[in-house]
């Protein structure tokens, strides 16, 4: 586990073989306050984050860039469009089948994304 104050933009995921075992529950509510946007779900197993975009080409422009750091930091979210401008965005880390810090990782370098295309 990292410290806190190591989750920022500029972290790196680190690769799932070398991440240990999920965060226990009070772990993860800590790191909430980190991305307080999103929720802690499924028991403290997943973060959510839903949102109501202006348009479905405001959606898609969302989800690629969404994708491209999925891809960057090879830790991919869950997505979920619905309605052509509803989006849920769903994080774990799926090897230890709850959350790591990758997850928050994730979550930061997300909404620094989204903040920056509203």
């Amino acid at each position: 586990c990292r410290k806190m104050s190591d989750i920022t933009v500029d972290s790196k995921c680190i690769g799932c073989e070398g991440i240990g075992h999920a965060l226990e529950k009070k772990e993860a509510e800590e790191r909430m306050v980190l991305v307080p946007q999103w929720s802690l779900e499924c028991n403290g197993t997943k973060i959510v984050r839903n949102l109501k975009l202006k348009n479905f080409t405001k959606a898609i422009q969302i989800v690629n860039q969404i994708a491209n750091i999925a891809e960057s930091e090879n830790h991919h979210p869950d997505l979920h469009l619905t309605s052509y401008r509803y989006l849920s965005i769903e994080l774990w880390t799926h090897k230890v089948n709850g959350l790591s810090d990758n997850d928050f990782i994730m979550a930061v370098k997300i909404d620094a994304t989204i903040q920056n295309a509203e």
